[in-house]
């Protein structure tokens, strides 16, 4: 089975479209302000002129937010509306690693710093060293692919050289300590053929769990270094280690067809999706080691959910699609894209969350990522800035995670407005998902042969339809998650599919302690949420019921869509913390307030107050 090409998509108009113009706009200068305020450049600098002063922030990998930056750069500066500077920025950084990187192709001004004690490779658990050059990598085969510029490349390529030289296969059998050069490598063996890239991705993959890396501070668990990759029996440890590691074994079985990592990747995610994921696509359950958790382990308002594992996630989720064509993993994706991601970026562009649980309590004082002091909801950077360039690039991607064509077959897997170009067809889309679940597809030019589209059918969506152009029985939805349509098609022809979106009022699995008897609201792939704003009674207080979840009316406010509904407000509770009761306890409103909903990622742009997405459940007699 092919597993099939990406193709040529623009976004053109809509929430994604809006989200990279914001990208452009507001969120790029932004990062460029708070990168050079916190020294990223000026510790490359330092490298070849010993005036400068000394290694600014506390991290051996801040290298990579001038990377991810980078990455991100490379699509945004040849669009509309090109961010001011960027390409001076851009220019700027690539200058100082030409300058910065050793002859023997090394680079990292964390251990080049000449007042660091640590040598070169010397903690490869902690170092980050590897995880370095895989950033570093994604920014050049971005910069060469969208720019047609070969200097990151070239940097990119000396320093995994001296990798494949110095960790090959006649080299050291060592891993990294955190998981993502794996994919980076498999990327720069596609961009330039290189196999030995690809098999030093398999080795890696393959050397965890070997008792090939030694552990500090946190227990093999932490790395997924416990047991062999496809022996883990859960999705584990840190999470964004984890999701960047599975991605990067996705890939390796995209180019080898080792079928034992496939059937390890897809035991993973399904142990993932039905035990330990949260209701808005978020990954972690953990502040203490920014873990995963154990299964069911999904308290919302201690929820980490990290910004990056949302992009890790999606990057597997991905991978897995292009692996299988199942439509399954895309509705993950979509989940995660429009919820766990989207919310860590504020409604300006400028503000950022590092952690996104799913409720506040009304005296919360943590801050977001753990900083001290300061804005208590988004920051505008991090000491450990990760997730802010992070946004940046994968936001300025989203136009390469939309549709893929396997055989003959145009897979659309994300709805969004936008124009689609393969080897022989050209497809306008027009949307206004996911506010509506109208989609309309136009054929702008098709071959004479007949070619099919896959439409998915998304799995909360209930009673899809699709009319086409001179066709009186459109095709009925698969079993599979797709809607296919195969025919010649000609100019003009234009496929309409009719997504429903009813709120729906979900409830947690049994096991999942945190939410149990409690509902969420969605509508779409949107969750969404209550902010204490919005309701007269505190959000702590109010009861719901799927009936009220039925009958909510669907608004259009600024440009997005809130639910308004009807809750009840629970009377006054007793004051001891621990009662002694003598029957089931049963809730029932002492009186009925408006509640409007908003969408979960929207939340947070205004004065600290309390949020949540599990209400109370109110009964139903």
């Amino acid at each position: 089975m092919s597993h099939g090409t990406e193709v040529e998509v623009e976004l053109t108009g809509g929430l994604l479209h809006d989200w990279q113009r914001r990208n452009r706009v507001a969120t790029i200068p932004h990062a460029i302000a708070e990168l050079r305020k916190a020294g990223n450049l000026e510790n490359l600098r330092r490298l070849t002129d010993p005036s400068v002063g000394a290694y600014r922030g506390r991290y051996p990998f801040l290298d990579t937010d001038l990377y991810k930056t980078l990455e991100g750069l490379a699509y945004e500066v040849g669009r509309e509306d090109a961010p001011a500077g960027a390409l001076e920025f851009y220019d700027e950084v690539v200058v100082l690693l030409e300058a910065a990187q050793a002859d023997d192709g090394y680079l990292n001004s964390y251990f080049q710093d000449p007042d660091q004690p640590k040598q070169p490779w010397s903690d490869l658990g902690w170092g980050h060293e590897l995880y370095n050059l895989g950033h570093l990598i994604q920014a050049a085969v971005a910069a060469h692919r969208q720019l047609s510029d070969r200097r990151l490349l070239t940097i990119a390529r000396r320093f995994a050289d001296l990798v494949v030289r110095k960790y090959g296969v006649d080299g050291e059998q060592v891993v990294d300590g955190h998981p993502e050069v794996e994919m980076a490598l498999v990327e720069l063996y596609r961009e330039t053929g290189e196999v030995a890239y690809l098999t030093q991705a398999q080795l890696f993959v393959d050397r965890r769990g070997q008792g090939k890396l030694k552990h500090t501070i946190f227990p093999g668990e932490y790395f997924q270094d416990h047991v062999p990759f496809r022996e883990l029996p859960s999705v584990t440890g840190h999470a964004v280690r984890m999701a960047y590691l599975a991605a990067g074994a996705a890939d390796v079985h995209l180019e080898t067809g080792d079928p034992t990592l496939l059937a390890a990747l897809e035991r993973l995610w399904d142990d993932m999706v039905a035990t330990k994921l949260y209701l808005t696509g978020g990954l972690g359950s953990r502040h203490s080691d920014e873990a995963i958790g154990d299964r069911y382990e999904l308290p919302s308002e201690r929820a980490y959910a990290e910004t990056c594992a949302a992009i890790a996630t999606m990057q597997w989720a991905w991978r897995m699609f292009r692996a299988t064509g199942k439509a399954s993993y895309l509705d993950v994706y979509e989940t995660v894209l429009h919820n766990a991601y989207a919310v860590g970026l504020s409604a300006d562009g400028t503000a950022f969350f590092y952690d996104n649980p799913l409720q506040r309590r009304p005296d919360h004082e943590q801050r977001s990522g753990a900083e001290d002091g300061g804005e208590l909801l988004r920051r505008s950077w991090f000491g450990c800035p990760c997730c802010p360039p992070n946004i940046i690039r994968w936001m300025s991607e989203l136009q390469d995670h939309v549709a893929m064509v396997r055989d003959d077959t145009l897979y659309v897997g994300i709805y969004t407005t936008a124009h689609i170009t393969t080897e022989d067809l050209t497809v306008r889309i027009t949307t206004d998902y996911p506010w509506d679940g109208e989609v309309t597809l136009t054929i702008e030019d098709a071959p004479p042969e007949e070619r099919t589209i896959a439409l998915r059918i998304p799995r909360w969506s209930a009673g899809a339809t699709l009319t086409l152009t001179n066709q009186t029985q459109p095709p009925e939805p698969g079993d599979d998650g797709w809607v296919r349509v195969r025919r010649a098609f000609e100019a003009g022809d234009v496929i309409r599919l009719t997504l429903p979106m009813a709120p729906r009022a979900h409830a947690a699995h049994p096991s999942v302690d945190a939410a149990r008897g409690a509902i969420a609201v969605a509508r779409g792939p949107l969750v969404y949420c209550v902010e204490q704003q919005d309701v007269e009674a505190p959000v702590d207080d109010l009861l719901l019921s799927p009936a009220a979840v039925a009958a909510a009316v669907a608004r259009v406010q600024d440009e997005h869509v809130v639910l308004e509904l009807t809750a009840g407000v629970a009377p006054p509770a007793a004051p001891e913390l621990y009662p002694v009761i003598t029957e089931t306890p049963r809730e029932s409103a002492s009186r009925l307030v408006p509640v409007p909903l908003v969408p979960y990622f929207l939340w947070g742009n205004r004065q600290p107050l309390a949020m949540r997405v599990w209400l109370r459940t109110e009964r139903e007699d």
